[in-house]
Formats: C-alpha cells, sequence, structure tokens
C-alpha cells in the first residue's frame, strides 16, 4: 500500500495542498496531524506507523512535514526499514529504495534541521528588538483567583504539587515561576 502523511504546524492551517498531492500520487491511506512536528509525539504520526506493514511505502510531501529534527527523522526512517517499508519525500525527491535516496535523505535531514534552527533564531531575535522597543510584553500571565488559597494547601502539606497544577489549570514550569513571584513578592 501506498500511505500518505500530511502535517500542518496549527490547526488553522490548511492540508489541502498536501492532500491534493496525495491523491495525485494514487495514496491508499492518508493520515493527517495538525500541531508542530518538534518531536515525533503526534497522534496519527504513531497510528501511521503502528499500522504500516512489509512492502508498503510511505509518502510525504517534504521531509519537513515528517521531522523537524535529524535525530527524529532517521529513527522513523530506522523504524519503517525494521518493518520492511520504504520512505519516499517528494519535494526532495527522496526514496529509501536506493542507496543514493538513504544518503541524501540524511543530508536533507540535516539541512531541514539547520534550516529549523535558523527559524527559530531569527524568531528570538525579533522578539529581542521588539521588547527593546517595549512592542512586545510576551504573553498574558495566567490569572487566577484560587492561587493564594491552592499555594498555602501546597505549601502546609495538604495537597502535592501536580494536584495544585491541576487545580489551577497550570504546567509545571508556569506553577513553579508563578511560586517564585509569589514568593518573592512576599519576602519568603
Amino acid at each position: 500500500m501506498r500511505i500518505g502523511y500530511v502535517r500542518v504546524s496549527t490547526i488553522e492551517q490548511n492540508t489541502a495542498r498536501q492532500e491534493v498531492m496525495m491523491q495525485e500520487l494514487g495514496v491508499d491511506e492518508v493520515y493527517i496531524d495538525k500541531l508542530s512536528g518538534k518531536n515525533i509525539d503526534r497522534p496519527e504520526l504513531k497510528k501511521m506507523m503502528e499500522y504500516v506493514r512489509k512492502g508498503d511505502t510511505v509518502i510525504v510531501e517534504s521531509i519537513s512535514r515528517f521531522a523537524r529534527n535529524t535525530r527524529d527523522l532517521l529513527e522513523l526512517i530506522e523504524r519503517l526499514k525494521e518493518k520492511g517499508v520504504e520512505f519516499v519525500s517528494k519535494k526532495e525527491s527522496i526514496d529509501t529504495t536506493t542507496p543514493t535516496g538513504k544518503f541524501m535523505l540524511t543530508v536533507f535531514a540535516a539541512v531541514s534541521e539547520l534550516e529549523r534552527d535558523y527559524l527559530l533564531q531569527r524568531q528570538a531575535e525579533g522578539i529581542a528588538i521588539a521588547k527593546e522597543q517595549g512592542k512586545y510584553k510576551g504573553r498574558k500571565k495566567i490569572e487566577n483567583d484560587k492561587f493564594e488559597k491552592v499555594y498555602t494547601d501546597w505549601k502546609a502539606g495538604s495537597i502535592t504539587a501536580v494536584r495544585a497544577m491541576e487545580l489551577l489549570g497550570m504546567k509545571r514550569n508556569t506553577f513553579y515561576r508563578r511560586v517564585n513571584e509569589h514568593e518573592m513578592k512576599e519576602g519568603k
């Protein structure tokens, strides 16, 4: 079977262009993720990796749609290889059935990772300039009326940090940052 994998970075982005390409290539089954490719923890990617079997070919529009760093890409390709599944990237004209295709895959993966690193670097530089100019204030702070009570309960040991995070709807980093801010404000 010819299995297609399509990915865009956000729910708002459109997959139509990639889906049309999959139809034109006669793909039998398509898996679509609408989230960042920063890691391989993507639901449809996982389903596809479980579904494929010996003799199948996984087709993607480009390497960057499949994986964002060399390590993840090579790990995914290795897992496909172990299952007897080939990999094709249309944009880069890579086909792992050939030695040249395997070599080019590694080269393109490294270039793709470098491109992503440059993008993140430019983004960070842009944010720094905007902050200097007073145009960027960062994400809006999560305000929570329950923080004081939950913090007190957590400090008293009547709830765990995990439970405190759940009650406040905060992730670990946000919770501990707020704790530090609170304690500095209170002089603790």
